[in-house]
């Protein structure tokens, strides 16, 4: 059981070359995902959030079109199919679907926000009167951030220490960030949709396993199925995707 002072790993790391990675990792044992009792996503419904006006306008428009397109794809694609090994009794992984999506514009965007801020964002729209549809059990919301945003979560910030990230409100509202891959460490070579369907791959699949981080599927020195493979990715129908860590395998497919 993970310890009450400890951070689960949950985020989309920095991309790091692998000459650079292969010098600096030190040996550690195999990757091993245990259950730890907590809740899985089992039918997840995916509900996108873009954050700010800029969305509205090109090439931002385009983008959230797209990243629309890769959910209506990606949750009854073969990933989801790959994520059923993590079923347990009573609760077996199967496909998902989108559930909607929403331009929040009212309120002007900060060049930088803190994890909280957006939380408090997320549990006010979500209320009654909010422009959100109030929780399920098995929605996740997906926020994207517009250019030039940088959020801090966990003693990191965007674009220094990670590229993406996601949580939970009280273990009943489950939510990822996505910042805009505006640097080198956050597109990892590829153009801006294929860095964001990978890193939102990255989320996805591990969001449906451990929605709590640390309380599902989860390596106390890993992290949880996207941190062991991060960075390694795959071709899926139109969309670059991130390879994901298989217990059953033994490796990143």
């Amino acid at each position: 059981m993970i310890s009450p002072t400890h951070d689960p790993i949950r985020v989309v790391p920095l991309h790091v070359p692998d000459e650079v990675t292969q010098l600096t990792a030190a040996p550690i044992p195999p990757p091993q995902l245990t259950y730890r009792g907590g809740h899985l996503l089992t039918a997840i419904e995916v509900y996108t959030v873009f954050w700010g006006a800029a969305w509205e306008q090109a090439p931002q428009s385009g983008l959230m079109t797209s990243l629309n397109q890769f959910f209506d794809f990606v949750l009854t694609s073969p990933l989801m199919d790959q994520l059923a090994e993590y079923s347990v009794p009573g609760l077996a992984i199967g496909h998902g679907k989108r559930t909607g999506t929403t331009v929040l514009k009212a309120t002007a965007v900060p060049h930088s926000v803190r994890d909280h801020q957006l939380q408090q964002l997320l549990q006010k729209e979500t209320a009654a009167g909010g422009k959100l549809p109030a929780p399920t059990p098995q929605t996740l919301y997906f926020i994207y951030l517009p250019p030039g945003v940088v959020v801090t979560q966990g003693g990191g910030r965007s674009c220094m220490t990670f590229c993406g990230y996601h949580s939970d409100i009280g273990g009943n509202l489950f939510y990822a960030v996505m910042p805009y891959p505006g640097c080198a460490g956050c597109t990892g070579g590829l153009q801006p949709l294929d860095a964001l369907t990978s890193t939102s791959s990255h989320e996805l699949c591990e969001a449906v396993t451990d929605p709590v981080p640390g309380q599902g599927w989860y390596d106390d020195q890993h992290g949880e199925n996207g941190d062991i493979c991060a960075w390694k990715t795959g071709q899926l129908g139109n969309y670059k995707v991130q390879l994901e860590w298989s217990n059953r395998v033994g490796a990143c497919v």
